[in-house]
C-alpha cells in the first residue's frame, strides 16, 4: 500500500464531520465507532469491508466510550453509524425495499429504526486493507486516540473487562425468569427508549451467542454440529416461548436447533414434551417420507448443567399454544 493512500485516510480521519453541542463541544461518537471497528477487524470479528450492526460492535462501542469519553455527551451507537455517511469512505446500504425514516433534522429516529432498515455500511476497500494490517492501521488508530481523546487516550490500552457483557451473561446464565423480567423492567424505567432498544439488542445477541455454546454448538434434536476455521455458527438459539411474549432470555427458555428444525419448532410441526422427548405433529400428511418423522420419540441432547435444562413450564406452553395437534 503506497503512502499516498495511507495519507489520504489520515487526512480524512483528522477532519471528521462532527456535531457540536453548546457546553459539551464536538461529538466523540464517530471516533469511538472507528476505533471500535479497528479493534474488531484486528480480532477478525469483522472480516470484510461490510460493517454490520452486531452485538459485538455495539458492546465494543460502549466499552470504548466508557474508556475514552470524558464529556457529558449521550452515548448513542445509532448516531455515528448513520451520520458517518457524510464521510467519503462510508456508504450505507439499506435492506431490500426499506427506507430510513428520518427526523426533521435529517437524522434517524432510533437504534431500532437503524437496525430495521440498514443492512450494513460499506467502507472503502483500500481502507479495509489498511485496517486489516496492524502495522499500517497503527497510524490511523494513534491519530484517532491522540487527536480526539488527548486526556484519556492511554485508557484505551488498559485491560478493561467488558462489565456490561459480563453482567448480562451472568443474568442469562443464572437468573430465573421472574428475576430476569424484573431487572429488565427496572432498566426500562431508568433508560430512555433508544438506550433500552440498544439494551434489548445486546441481550438478544448474547442469548444467540450463549445458547449454542451451552449445547456444544450442536442441534439438540438432530445432533448436527459443524466445526469451521471461520468460526461459522450453524445452529440457532431458539426461544421456547418467544421473547415478545415471555421477555425471557434466560438459558432454560432456549434450545439450540438447526435452522430447518428451528423453523419447524416455531411453526408447531414439532415440540418437546416434559420428558425432553420430541413429538412430531400429526398434521403432517406424509409421515413416512419427510425429514421430521425420523425424530419422533427421540430424546434431545441436554446441557451439562441441569439448571440449564429447558424449562418444563416453557415446554408446556409450547405444547399447548404452538404445537399443532
Amino acid at each position: 500500500m503506497d503512502t499516498k493512500t495511507i495519507d489520504k485516510y489520515l487526512n480524512l480521519f483528522s477532519k471528521l464531520n462532527r456535531g457540536y453541542t453548546k457546553g459539551l463541544g464536538k461529538a466523540p461518537h464517530k471516533p469511538i465507532l472507528l476505533i471500535s471497528i479497528i479493534e474488531l477487524i484486528r480480532k477478525k470479528e469483522i472480516s470484510s469491508n461490510r460493517i454490520f450492526i452486531t452485538t459485538n460492535l455495539v458492546l465494543t462501542f460502549k466499552n470504548n466510550w466508557d474508556k475514552l469519553v470524558v464529556t457529558n455527551h449521550s452515548q448513542n451507537f445509532a448516531l455515528p453509524f448513520f451520520h458517518m455517511r457524510s464521510e467519503p469512505f462510508w456508504n450505507l446500504v439499506t435492506k431490500f425495499g426499506m427506507e430510513l425514516n428520518l427526523t426533521n433534522s435529517r437524522s434517524i429516529k432510533s437504534f431500532k429504526n437503524l437496525n430495521e432498515n440498514i443492512s450494513f455500511a460499506e467502507i472503502d476497500k483500500d481502507l479495509f486493507f489498511i485496517l486489516s494490517n496492524q502495522k499500517l492501521s497503527n497510524s490511523l488508530l494513534s491519530l484517532l486516540l491522540n487527536k480526539y481523546f488527548p486526556a484519556s487516550h492511554s485508557n484505551y490500552f488498559l485491560n478493561y473487562d467488558n462489565s456490561i457483557e459480563r453482567e448480562i451473561e451472568n443474568q442469562i446464565l443464572n437468573e430465573n425468569p421472574t428475576e430476569y423480567r424484573n431487572n429488565l423492567n427496572e432498566l426500562k424505567s431508568k433508560l430512555d427508549n433508544n438506550s433500552f432498544e440498544e439494551e434489548l439488542f445486546i441481550r438478544g445477541g448474547l442469548f444467540k451467542k450463549t445458547i449454542p455454546k451451552i449445547y456444544n454448538y450442536s442441534c439438540c434434536i438432530s445432533g448436527w454440529r459443524i466445526e469451521s476455521t471461520t468460526n461459522s455458527q450453524m445452529v440457532d438459539a431458539c426461544h421456547i416461548i418467544p421473547f415478545s411474549i415471555s421477555k425471557d432470555d434466560t438459558i432454560p427458555n432456549g434450545i439450540s436447533l438447526s435452522p430447518n428444525l428451528h423453523r419447524a419448532f416455531d411453526r408447531g410441526l414439532i415440540t418437546i414434551n416434559k420428558d425432553y422427548i420430541v413429538r412430531v405433529s400429526p398434521t403432517i400428511t406424509n409421515p413416512s417420507n419427510n425429514d421430521l418423522h425420523c425424530f419422533e420419540g427421540k430424546q434431545i441432547l441436554l446441557p451439562s448443567n441441569a439448571k440449564w435444562y429447558p424449562s418444563v413450564d416453557s415446554l408446556f406452553w409450547h405444547n399447548k399454544e404452538i404445537y399443532k395437534l
